[in-house]
């Protein structure tokens, strides 16, 4: 229970981590997130005796597509989180991180033909008529919102489908994505290659504040999926998904009260029908999963007819 707190809390306090890169370009703080959370995850399974397994995982050319796709969604989830923070729009960001459960489920239905109760797929309407509200009200479509959600919500389906566990997985994903943020580090750090940041010569190294900030990125990365990975092995999926809403509410509240951003009546109406979606969408699932675990325990109960 610890472990899932702690890593729903740093994920939900990370965008206090990524305003102090506000200055540094998103694909430059990107490219460091992806190098240095390899190192760590690297460190990790050399120091677990699991570096053939993750060589062994990767053999396959099916698991290496499913791979690079998976690091693809994260990659840009990541960029614009990153983004979100950056620029302001931490609010939109968390709505976003409110809908993915509901955007997961909506997937799941329409992807892998699973069935949703009445509860679930009133979830799901509420979640699509707080969009379009804050689409009306504010005048613009939440594409922060929408893109996090989904992208999220298209990992999580093709994680689902892989045999790799979590660590492995991700592993295999920042590794596949290392070259491409290498290639961009080198363009900022070599004069006239990359024209487009907003320093000449990149970041890293320029001051002692800044080159332990980008060095911190990889565990910002890597601590919290190692934690989630631990807990996920010792809790319900249900107790879980409950504990994930952390995040989404720490990211809410840092953008609210701490960086004062704009939260409107029409961003009011909208999160009261997504916290009123979530509420109906996890009591659904942990009746489910009570449920299910009824179920088990008589199963297992001996048959006492014939004694």
């Amino acid at each position: 229970m610890l472990a899932m707190i702690g890593a729903a809390s740093i994920w939900g306090l990370s965008p206090l981590y990524y305003k102090q890169l506000a200055h540094v370009p998103p694909l430059e703080v990107l490219s460091h997130r992806t190098l240095w959370s390899f190192v760590i995850f690297f460190v990790l399974l050399a120091g677990q005796g699991r570096l053939r397994e993750f060589a062994r995982s990767l053999k396959d050319r099916r698991a290496v597509f499913q791979t690079a796709l998976a690091g693809g969604m994260i990659a840009l989830n990541w960029f614009v989180f990153i983004l979100s923070v950056q620029t302001g729009h931490t609010v939109e960001a968390s709505l976003g991180y409110y809908i993915f459960p509901l955007v997961a489920v909506a997937l799941g239905a329409l992807v892998l033909g699973e069935r949703l109760s009445v509860a679930q797929w009133l979830a799901v309407a509420l979640a699509a008529l707080a969009v379009v509200v804050l689409t009306l009200g504010l005048g613009v479509t939440p594409w922060i919102a929408l893109i996090l959600s989904v992208t999220f919500g298209i990992y999580g389906l093709i994680k689902k489908r892989m045999a790799a566990g979590p660590v492995l997985s991700v592993t295999g994903e920042v590794l596949l994505l290392l070259p491409l943020a290498l290639i961009w580090l080198a363009g900022v750090n070599l004069d006239g290659w990359v024209d487009v940041t907003a320093r000449a010569g990149g970041y890293f190294g320029n001051n002692l504040h800044d080159t332990f900030m980008l060095i911190l990125a990889g565990l910002i990365t890597a601590g919290p999926l190692i934690l989630m990975s631990y807990a996920a092995r010792r809790l319900t999926l249900s107790t879980i998904g409950l504990l994930q809403y952390l995040n989404p509410t720490l990211q809410f509240l840092v953008a609210v009260l701490v960086f004062r951003e704009l939260f409107t009546a029409w961003h009011g109406f909208a999160f009261a029908l997504i916290w009123a979606a979530l509420v109906i969408y996890s009591s659904a699932t942990w009746r489910r999963e009570k449920s299910r675990r009824r179920a088990a325990a008589r199963s297992s109960m001996p048959d006492t007819t014939d004694m």
